[in-house]
């Protein structure tokens, strides 16, 4: 417990890795302002470098070697993610406002190679430079690691088909 970290997000992601352990398909961990600090920083952001990058750093890389060595990494995807990127410059009090131009996603096992930076961005990590990433393509790239072929077509209420995604590029160059 304590490899985890001692809090919400880190007990939960140890909640997360017993219920892959015991069989569960698919599990989500929500960070829920665990003691009271948030993501979202736009006042300042001594909370992000002090509590919430270490904390997330902690349990997700606690994670990821727990399931390697307990050997469920190969057949587990982890994907860590937001909603949004925070602005390149910060704010007159160090805070950060919402950037939907670029969001940082961390994704590993599912025969994903481990140690890969993809894409790169400007001096100011403020726009993709190589390698854009959209958000179809990150989810098709999600369905494809969790064996979903991204051009299904579901039907909807009234029986037409539609995508599970439109448009999705498969980041095949992610796994080795």
């Amino acid at each position: 417990r304590d490899s985890y970290g001692r809090n919400l997000f880190g007990q939960s992601a140890l909640m997360a890795r017993r219920l892959v352990e015991a069989g569960s398909r698919f599990v989500t961990v929500h960070w829920d302002c665990p003691d009271g600090y948030s993501w979202d920083s736009h006042t300042h952001s001594n909370d992000v470098k002090d509590h919430l990058i270490p904390g997330l750093d902690n349990a997700l890389a606690s994670l990821v070697e727990d399931l390697e060595q307990r050997g469920l990494l190969d057949e587990t995807l982890v994907v860590a993610m937001g909603e949004m990127g925070r602005t390149p410059k910060a704010n007159a009090n160090w805070g950060r406002n919402h950037w939907s131009t670029l969001f940082p996603a961390v994704l590993a096992g599912a025969g994903i190679r481990g140690g890969t930076l993809y894409g790169e961005t400007d001096k100011d990590a403020a726009y993709a430079t190589t390698q854009p990433v959209s958000p179809e393509d990150l989810a098709g790239t999600i369905y494809h690691a969790l064996g979903i072929d991204p051009e299904t077509r579901i039907p909807d209420r009234q029986g037409r088909p539609v995508s599970l995604v439109e448009d999705a590029r498969v980041l095949t160059e992610l796994f080795g």
